[in-house]
């Protein structure tokens, strides 16, 4: 599931980081979370694990089998989640840009999972950690690119 347009460097700022190796357009899939799935139950949680696999569900978790994982967080992302488990552009990107997505994106973590935020984005939160922290402005600017369990269940 991983784009042919995107390539994995290593980074002096963070490790490892994913870049746009050619344009990409609004709305490409640059990679998915599609490894296994996870539970509050699972005896192997690990730092790995809880810096990596994204929360889907109130008690679910999903790692993935190639560089979803490896794509940082930043305040300014450039990409956003849709059905769940893909990373797709909200914007066209430029060649040798990094892709990023906020990670807050997915998370409501009632075991109050934080971390420090580096991107060094002129809108830096300091911190990642929930979205119901996430300022509501972040929001509607993330219209469309959050993922589906943390929104309001639509009345039909």
């Amino acid at each position: 599931m991983d784009s042919a347009k995107v390539t994995v460097k290593r980074t002096k700022k963070y490790g490892r980081a994913v870049y746009a190796k050619t344009r990409i357009r609004k709305g490409e899939v640059i990679a998915a979370f599609d490894g296994p799935c996870f539970d509050d139950d699972f005896e192997g949680w690990n730092e790995d694990l809880l810096n990596h696999a994204i929360q889907y569900g109130k008690t679910r978790w999903r790692d993935s089998k190639g560089i979803a994982r490896l794509i940082n967080h930043s305040c300014e992302p450039n990409c956003g989640i849709k059905s769940l488990f893909k990373i797709v552009a909200m914007r066209a990107i430029a060649p040798g840009e990094e892709i990023t997505w906020d990670y807050e994106m997915t998370e409501k973590n009632r075991h109050g999972w934080r971390m420090k935020c580096r991107c060094g984005a002129k809108s830096c939160r300091r911190v990642i950690g929930d979205y119901a922290k996430m300022p509501r402005s972040v929001r509607r600017r993330y219209a469309g690119y959050i993922s589906e369990w943390l929104l309001p269940k639509k009345k039909s």
